[in-house]
């Protein structure tokens, strides 16, 4: 599982940093007299409603989705692993502060949570980073608190105390280091459902505008012409499943060759 989502990944990651050379075509090319032209040599996947090389929109468009995804993996897990290393190291009022804002932001569906940002903030590639990784942080806290908890009790951290070390000193050298692996399986997670939020918020109208090339603004473009010229929609939707498929073995596979090692590290401990 952890081979087939690697590659998949991989396939993605060149296809979005090679782009520029792989494209066949320049994406925002126009060749009205040829729209919605169905695949064929000179176009592998087609034309879109304006004859645009859907290749060439969907090579661009990689680039927007990975570049979202990591995005909010890296603000919301460094939110989230400070704020729940803060919780569950020192606890007492720190922890249930923290821990009721956590609360209340999962009480809320997370993309309808995204959605009403964005919609304040208005649509840009920006504002769905914000946004996302307002909601995505929560995860991470959760489980880094989980951690921090059951750390701050083992034999070495204790020691490091009673050596006198400070209590920062003692959250970034002793107590992060334990959950590291748990949150590297979350970041791998939160990847696919980071580039599945930019899509629904793009096929919106909230995510990346036009003309910039987005999985998800061209799947809402090829929504009007599903029974004349199904390409436009069945390509980009292929291309947001297999990334997501990808991420998501990944991080299964990671998780099963994680979970047992923190196990008897925490054992031990």
């Amino acid at each position: 599982m952890i081979r087939v989502g690697f590659a998949i990944v991989l396939v993605a990651v060149l296809a979005a940093t090679l782009g520029p050379v792989l494209s066949p075509y320049d994406p925002a090319s126009q060749e009205l007299s040829r729209r919605l032209e169905s695949p064929s040599l000179e176009h592998p996947f087609g034309l879109d409603e304006l004859g645009r090389d859907i290749l060439s929109r969907l090579l661009s468009g990689a680039r927007i989705s990975l570049l979202v995804g990591l995005a909010v993996v890296s603000v919301s897990s460094v939110l989230g692993m400070t704020l729940g290393s803060i919780a569950g190291y020192f606890g007492g009022l720190v922890d249930d502060i923290i821990s009721r804002i956590v609360d209340v932001l999962m009480a809320f569906p997370g993309i309808l949570l995204a959605i009403a940002l964005v919609a304040v903030l208005g649509p840009s590639l920006t504002n769905v980073v914000i946004a996302l990784s307002v909601i995505g942080w929560v995860g991470y806290a959760r489980l880094v608190r989980s951690q921090a908890l059951r750390a701050r009790e083992l034999e070495f951290v204790q020691a490091a105390r009673a050596l006198g070390a400070t209590s920062p000193r003692i959250v970034l050298r002793h107590v992060l280091p334990t959950a590291l692996p748990a949150v590297v399986v979350q970041s791998t997670l939160g990847m696919a459902g980071a580039i599945i939020a930019e899509a629904s918020l793009s096929f919106l109208g909230l995510g990346v505008q036009p003309p910039t090339p987005s999985w998800g603004t061209m799947l809402d473009a090829g929504r009007s012409h599903l029974f004349d010229a199904p390409h436009l929609t069945i390509f980009p939707g292929l291309a947001i499943a297999a990334l997501v498929l990808g991420f998501n073995f990944l991080g299964d596979g990671l998780r099963d060759r994680v979970d047992p090692k923190l196990s008897a590290v925490l054992s031990k401990g």
